[in-house]
């Protein structure tokens, strides 16, 4: 199967594009490569200190895995059925765990919810 073309006379190509850079960016950099240290507390209070680093690299490979697949533009469904899944998960163990951590709360569930309806936008328009 080949990659979707990337039209950057569509709208919707662009979309992916910034949704895949978001995931690049939280897991590459800020996961990843460690540019926000805070990142790496929030996942400490949630598994332990001890097994904060091995969970962050998982983490961010998931993260990252998230960008190169939207990039790769194929099977957009499951892909964002899983973005979906990651998000609540990770929104529901930060809010319980690590609330003090965040910087706002309310902006990271607003912001991640424009996220999922834009990814549940390329998603749909690409499957139908």
């Amino acid at each position: 199967m080949t990659p979707a073309a990337f039209d950057f006379a569509c709208p919707l190509t662009w979309l992916r594009c910034g949704i895949a850079a978001v995931w690049l960016v939280f897991g590459g950099l800020f996961k990843a490569l460690g540019a926000l240290p805070r990142h790496r507390r929030i996942i400490a209070r949630v598994v332990g200190e001890a097994r904060a680093g091995p969970v962050l690299r998982l983490v961010a490979t998931g993260e990252v895995s998230f960008g190169l697949w939207m990039l790769y533009g194929r099977a957009l469904v499951p892909c964002v059925a899983l973005q979906s899944v990651a998000l609540v998960a990770m929104n529901a163990l930060e809010l319980r765990f690590a609330r003090d951590l965040l910087l706002s709360p309310r902006a990271m569930l607003v912001a991640n919810a424009t996220l999922l309806a834009a990814a549940w936008t390329v998603a749909l328009a690409g499957s139908s």
